[in-house]
């Protein structure tokens, strides 16, 4: 059943959508800003609070490809529910860790959950609203998700001293909850039913061997050495699994990532796009609650609440960008999003000991966060209009997998770059230097991105509009509507 736009159904479906990814979305800022205290209580290395983070994105990135599939196969609410609740108790088990390899461990599992739930919130506002509503509700989605990853920080401050970082975990349990009950009752389930074939398991352990050997090689090189037989092993095996996953892509009958995706210059830029600006945001995120607590003394709560503007600027602006996308075209923002998010990490290179908040830190957030709320959803909604409707949830994957696979390398590369390696973040000094090296490194990515978003077309969403002038009736489901690839995917 589709959703009219502003009824029962279609605020339940928003807030069973904005819940699950937005859960999984507060949980990496909210540990961003726990990790200098785990850091403490667990002693972990840099190499230990790299993999507290990579070990999440790792499994994330690597399995949310196969759970797009298994949505379009088995039931989007259903694989999306099923990630939920995995979620939730891998949660719990986070928050009662008692050694660093634990808690990696346990976050890996948390991946697994957001990998399952991730894709099938997008996919569900795909099939669950007329395509005419498809950018606003992914505009309120963007908007409303994207204020629980800034508000993390601040949430994970005020976790952090009211007890302790395991709260940061535990806190993802009411909200799993909540969100199980809004998907029972107001999501409708869809899949696509010309799937056929088994889930490409085979193709997804290739993909996760791959990424895993490639940052286990990158993150621990710093410590052991390039020339580590450890390192040389990971990186041979990961470089080796990618590319073998890459050919059963190209050779298999069924693959899990359809190379003809890729045939659209569209959908090939908008996910380049993608990958570059969301690593250049997870080395920033990374390193800003670090720099703020360690370098400039604020405490967690202090330094969570330094990103309120970006919050109060994700709220007002982002649904009103995926409309104005929706009207003239994304190509404007996809260009000038990356530039200005560009331009705000060049200010937070000025955040160091002795600055201000109001002169320094506020105009950085600013912004930062106008350049998010430019570009977000432009372009989530630009890569699902390049992508036929019956494969969104596998669409929906591959971005979100080329997102997390951005943020994962870069928290891997970055600390080396930035010459951070052992117990360096603790030192003030150390810290500021290699903050500022890093920076520079996320706005040069960020500028690549803004150049990339050039080649997308200008009339990819208007585009959707005349492919579903007749779009089903009210009752009818889209999938039944679209059985084979429209026009503007072939081309």
């Amino acid at each position: 059943m589709i959703a009219a736009w502003g009824s029962a159904q279609a605020r339940g479906v928003l807030v069973a959508t904005i819940l699950g990814s937005g859960m999984a979305m507060l949980d990496g800022t909210i540990v961003n800003v726990a990790l200098p205290r785990i850091g403490t209580q667990l002693g972990a290395s840099v190499a230990g609070l790299q993999w507290i983070l990579d070990g999440y994105l790792l499994a994330l990135a690597s399995l949310i490809l196969v759970a797009g599939s298994l949505g379009d196969r088995y039931g989007r609410r259903r694989v999306f529910v099923i990630g939920v609740l995995w979620f939730g108790a891998a949660s719990v088990l986070s928050g009662l860790a008692v050694s660093t390899a634990m808690l990696v461990a346990t976050r890996v599992l948390q991946g697994i959950g957001g990998a399952l739930l991730t894709p099938g919130s997008l996919a569900i506002l795909e099939t669950a609203f007329v395509r005419e509503d498809r950018a606003r509700a992914i505009g309120v989605w963007s908007g409303l998700g994207g204020i629980a990853t800034a508000i993390g920080p601040l949430v994970g401050g005020l976790l952090v001293q009211v007890w302790s970082w395991r709260l940061a975990f535990l806190v993802n349990v009411p909200i799993a909850a909540a969100c199980v009950w809004f998907a029972q009752r107001y999501v409708p389930e869809s899949r696509d039913e010309t799937t056929t074939g088994r889930p490409g398991m085979l193709d997804s352990a290739l993909c996760a061997a791959g990424l895993a050997g490639l940052t286990a090689a990158l993150v621990e090189a710093p410590v052991r050495g390039i020339g580590d037989p450890v390192v040389v092993i990971a990186a041979v095996l990961g470089v080796a699994a990618l590319a073998a996953f890459v050919r059963q892509q190209i050779t298999s009958a069924d693959p899990l990532v359809p190379p003809a995706l890729f045939r659209v210059r569209t959908f090939t830029v908008a996910n380049f796009l993608t990958f570059v600006v969301y690593a250049a945001l997870g080395g920033v995120l990374l390193l800003l609650v670090l720099q703020l607590q360690i370098s400039l003394g604020y405490s967690p709560t202090a330094a969570g609440s330094a990103s309120l503007p970006i919050t109060a600027i994700m709220l007002v602006l982002s649904g009103r960008s995926g409309a104005l996308a929706q009207r003239i075209g994304p190509r404007c923002q996809l260009v000038a999003g990356p530039l200005v998010i560009a331009a705000g990490i060049l200010l937070m290179a000025r955040i160091a000991p002795g600055v201000s908040y109001v002169g320094t830190v506020l105009p950085a957030m600013v912004v930062f966060g106008l350049g998010l709320a430019t570009v977000v959803a432009p372009v989530t909604a630009t890569v699902l209009a390049a992508a036929p409707e019956q494969r969104a949830g596998v669409a929906s994957g591959v971005n979100n997998a080329i997102a997390r696979a951005g943020s994962l390398l870069a928290i891997a590369v970055l600390p080396a770059i930035a010459g951070l390696t052992g117990a360096a973040y603790s030192n003030p000094a150390a810290l500021t230097a290699g903050w500022r090296i890093s920076l520079y490194v996320c706005a040069a990515l960020s500028v690549v991105g803004g150049l990339a978003g050039l080649g997308a077309r200008n009339d990819v969403l208007a585009k959707v509009r005349k492919v579903d002038e007749d779009h089903p009736a009210p009752g009818e489901t889209l999938h039944c509507a679209i059985t084979s690839p429209p026009t503007y995917f072939r081309r």
